[in-house]
């Protein structure tokens, strides 16, 4: 299955088209993207609100409930907010990360951008990706970045880039990993 077609397959997959049509239909692209990016920021951020949308337990009423008050506080409203009510009803909260990678990766891909999928130990400040969007703009020959930010503390620090098939692995719990591969072979 092709890169284009693999971020519009599946259950996600299918509720990001309806949302990039809605969304398109509105002239509210660039809304919904600036709304799912930040939903998604606020993901990474608070393991509680991850566990709170993944959780099997929770019925779909509270869930749905708890994740409009979480978007309320958010400032995000309007279809992105609709659609997420809508996702919690039917019992597709899980699904809403997934979701919004393939409405971002469509509306790159639609605009001709390039993806690059950043993972960091802590979030990024805007200047932080305005700088590494400019460096990665470079590195490809000049053309448009579009950045998938994820945190993940698990890599100590550092970054991982991975646009297309190339991986940048500058985190610290890959050298560390590497340094210890090599005193391995040393002893």
């Amino acid at each position: 299955m092709s890169d284009a077609n693999s971020a519009t397959s599946g259950v996600a997959g299918r509720y990001a088209s309806a949302l990039f049509e809605l969304a398109d239909n509105a002239r509210a692209l660039d809304q919904v993207a600036q709304d799912l990016a930040s939903f998604r920021r606020l993901l990474d951020e608070s393991a509680d609100l991850a566990r709170l949308i993944a959780s099997p337990v929770i019925g779909r009423e509270v869930q749905g409930k708890a994740l409009l008050a979480v978007l309320d506080a958010a400032g995000i409203a309007g279809l992105t907010r609709n659609f997420v009510g809508t996702v919690a009803a039917n019992g597709r909260a899980r699904e809403l990360p997934a979701m919004a990678a393939a409405f971002l990766a469509e509306l790159a891909r639609r605009r001709g951008e390039t993806t690059a999928t950043v993972t960091t130990a802590v979030p990024l400040s805007d200047a932080q990706l305005r700088q590494l969007t400019d460096t990665l703009r470079g590195v490809l020959g000049g053309a448009r970045v579009s950045i998938d930010a994820h945190v993940n503390p698990d890599i100590l620090g550092g970054l991982v880039v991975k646009v297309g098939s190339r991986l940048f692995d500058s985190s610290i719990r890959s050298k560390l990993q590497r340094l210890q591969l090599v005193m391995k072979g040393v002893a």
